[in-house]
């Protein structure tokens, strides 16, 4: 009997090898996009692209960012681990702030990169770049110099760009198209020394070429190319394309300018519709369509800089029916649209309803190729699950993860577990209403909030009176992830300090999650 299991099983891995060893990687991250701004999920806004890449793949109905803005989604997207694990522990990154990448954990790059892929990040950075920085600002050479930034040597290299944690190719933007400074890098070195002021919120230097509304054009070429060279190469690759759209500034290019019934924002989505199209198509003119695991998601919902009352009052809702927008706790703030295509292995035109996290895109990575237990890193990805398992079963009902932590603008934590999600704050943790300082004032707000996601989905009745067995056993499991610095198997980890968020009536009902 043995034997026979042995002769299975080897044959198994001999016919799963090699589809493990051609499978490609593409992973998308639109920016500031909400869970109902596509149109197959009831949005006014056409997304023909995306709608053919949940017709030919899966949705996840239930798929949330680690942070509800925009620095600590990235951070957790490569790393499998939560953002508030590192030294960021609220807000978003402003140039030239310290990267909060650790050159020694891997990324899910460095650990596609051992394994033979090249990998190539496109896009909006947003991490930190350990700039070389001037003794004295430079000062613009055509007209006035304004803002922040000056002090950066774009003449030498960053220290730590995407080559220093696993990528073999990049092209980026620094940060978000509303930071300075307004340039572009290549494998980490700037393509020019800026000259001129820029900025549509924030000035600072710029290149006198770099234009806001070409970003999405230059993304689409580039990514292009790297597939091309990498199919030319006979590489396995990763590509990870975070768009710099459509955040602010919202500034569709003028082929996509007055496209859509909704206005610039309108627009500007669409326009990043065409992006994954772009790259759809690419991967159909090198053949490589159906090994390709192609997820497309966002970094966190939409963001009331869009707009978005006007939207609803035109019949479109960018965050659908979930309470709150881009920075808060509330779903609105960490939903997302997920996609993932793999024509190989999906079944098209199928769901899934099970709750998973863009921190999962490592271990499912890692699953893929067959990389378990020993073999896995000890220091990677410590909050990251396979949700490989959904991929052939989206109708299965075991969950992928055993809860799942979410993370607002402020610090304020919530964990979700089945229908349950508590927020560890009295209001949104972020921008809506009530906001933190004024939820805190208000003596009639519980300091926290128990909400039943099946029963009530728009998180309207604060239930944590009533069920307080529901809140202990949530705040044992957030205090255990905390401690031991994982929420999956394994030894127990390290963070980057304890994340010293809670507000303070919520650490007088739970002082253990004060870490003392």
């Amino acid at each position: 009997m043995k034997t026979l299991v042995l002769l299975v099983s080897t044959c198994f891995l001999v016919l799963a090898l090699p589809l493990a060893a051609r499978t490609n990687f593409v992973f998308i991250l639109a920016d500031d996009m909400g869970y109902g701004d596509v149109s197959h999920a009831g949005g006014r806004i056409p997304t023909p692209n995306l709608d053919k890449l949940r017709a030919e793949g899966m949705r996840f109905t239930d798929a949330h960012t680690t942070s509800s803005v925009c620095t600590p989604t990235r951070y957790g997207i490569l790393t499998g681990r939560y953002n508030w694990r590192s030294p960021l522990k609220k807000h978003v990154l402003f140039p030239p702030d310290r990267s909060i990448m650790d050159p020694k954990r891997p990324t899910i790059a460095s650990f596609l990169k051992d394994r033979g892929y090249r990998t190539c990040v496109v896009g909006k950075w947003h991490l930190g770049l350990n700039w070389h920085m001037l003794k004295q600002p430079a000062k613009a050479t055509e007209g006035p110099t304004r803002g922040t930034c000056w002090n950066i040597d774009f003449s030498k290299p960053p220290q730590q760009g995407p080559l220093k944690l696993g990528f073999t190719d990049d092209f980026l933007f620094p940060a978000s198209l509303d930071m300075a400074p307004y340039l572009y890098l290549r494998n980490d070195k700037a393509l020019g020394v800026p000259t001129v002021s820029k900025g549509w919120n924030r000035q600072g230097p710029a290149t006198a070429d770099f234009e806001a509304e070409n970003c999405l054009i230059d993304f689409a070429r580039e990514s292009r190319a790297f597939i091309k060279s990498a199919v030319q190469g006979k590489s396995p690759f990763f590509l990870y394309l975070p768009l710099t759209s459509p955040h602010t500034p919202i500034v569709p290019s003028k082929q996509w300018q007055g496209k859509s019934p909704l206005g610039k924002y309108g627009d500007f989505v669409m326009e990043t519709d065409w992006v994954v199209g772009e790259v759809m198509r690419e991967l159909d003119d090198q053949s490589v369509a159906g090994s390709t695991v192609f997820v497309f998601t966002t970094d966190n919902g939409c963001s009331p800089a869009a707009g978005i009352p006007k939207l609803v009052s035109q019949g479109h809702k960018p965050n659908a029916h979930w309470r709150g927008h881009k920075a808060d706790i509330y779903e609105g703030g960490h939903r997302v649209p997920f996609l993932v295509r793999w024509p190989d292995r999906i079944k098209p035109n199928s769901s899934c309803d099970l709750t998973i996290c863009t921190t999962d895109f490592f271990a499912t990575a890692a699953d893929i190729l067959g990389v378990r237990g020993r073999q896995f890193p000890r220091n990677a990805a410590e909050d990251s699950f396979s949700f490989l398992r959904a991929l052939d079963h989206p109708g299965s009902l075991t969950p992928v993860r055993p809860y799942t932590i979410h993370h607002s603008i402020n610090g304020s934590f919530a964990i979700r577990k089945g229908a349950w999600k508590l927020c560890l704050c009295p209001g949104s943790g972020g921008w809506s209403a009530p906001q933190p300082r004024n939820a805190l004032r208000n003596k009639s707000l519980p300091p926290i909030q128990l909400f039943n996601l099946s029963a009530d989905p728009a998180e309207t009745r604060n239930l944590q009176s009533e069920y307080p067995d529901v809140v202990q056993d949530l705040v044992a499991d957030l205090h255990h992830a905390i401690k031991y610095g994982r929420s999956n198997s394994g030894l127990p980890s390290k963070n980057e300090g304890w994340p010293n968020t809670f507000p303070a009536p919520v650490l007088k009902l739970f002082p253990q999650l004060a870490g003392k």
